[in-house]
C-alpha cells in the first residue's frame, strides 16, 4: 500500500516491557500514556497526510477512544473533539481467532518481552469492537492472503 508502519510494541516505556517480561499483565494506568504516545504519532502523521497503519492490541473500547481522539477522550468518554484537532478516522481490524491458533503463533515469536502466558490476561481484557465503533472483524483461521485481501478491501 505504500502506508507507513508502526508496531506499538515499539512504544512501549521500558516500565511496561520490565511488567510484562515478569508475566505481570498491564493495566489502565500502564498502558493510557503508551497509547496517548501513538495518538500522538498517528495525529502526525495524519497532518502530514501520511497514510499509516499501526499494530497495536487496543483491547479496550476506553483504549481505542484514546487512539482516536488522545487524552482528552478519557475524561470526555467520547470519541469526537471539537476545536482544532478532530478526532482521527481510524479504521479498526479486530484479528479474531481462537486461543489455540494465537498462542501457537507467540510460541514461535523469539526474542519478544510479552511472554505467552500473558495471552490469557489479553483474552480476559479484551472488548471486542461494536457499533458505533469503526472496524472489521477478520478471522484469523484463514489464510494470510485472505486475511491481507479483507484488509486491503476495507481499507480501499
Amino acid at each position: 500500500l505504500g502506508w507507513k508502519f508502526y508496531d506499538a510494541d515499539d512504544y512501549h516505556p521500558l516500565e511496561n516491557k520490565k511488567k510484562m517480561e515478569e508475566g505481570i499483565p498491564l493495566n489502565d494506568e500502564d498502558r493510557i500514556p503508551w497509547l496517548c504516545a501513538l495518538h500522538n504519532i498517528l495525529r502526525r502523521e495524519d497532518t502530514s497526510r501520511q497514510d499509516t497503519i499501526l499494530a497495536c492490541s487496543a483491547l479496550k473500547k476506553m483504549y481505542r477512544r484514546v487512539l482516536i481522539g488522545g487524552a482528552s477522550a478519557i475524561e470526555s468518554n467520547q470519541p469526537e473533539q471539537p476545536g482544532e484537532n478532530p478526532a482521527l478516522k481510524i479504521l479498526f481490524v479486530h484479528l479474531d481467532g481462537p486461543k489455540e491458533i494465537i498462542a501457537g503463533r507467540l510460541e514461535k515469536r523469539r526474542g519478544h518481552f510479552m511472554p505467552p502466558e500473558l495471552l490469557q490476561s489479553q483474552f480476559d481484557t479484551l472488548e471486542p469492537p461494536s457499533a458505533p465503533e469503526n472496524f472489521i472483524t477478520v478471522s484469523l483461521e484463514k489464510s494470510l492472503p485472505e486475511i491481507l485481501l479483507q484488509i486491503e478491501s476495507a481499507i480501499l
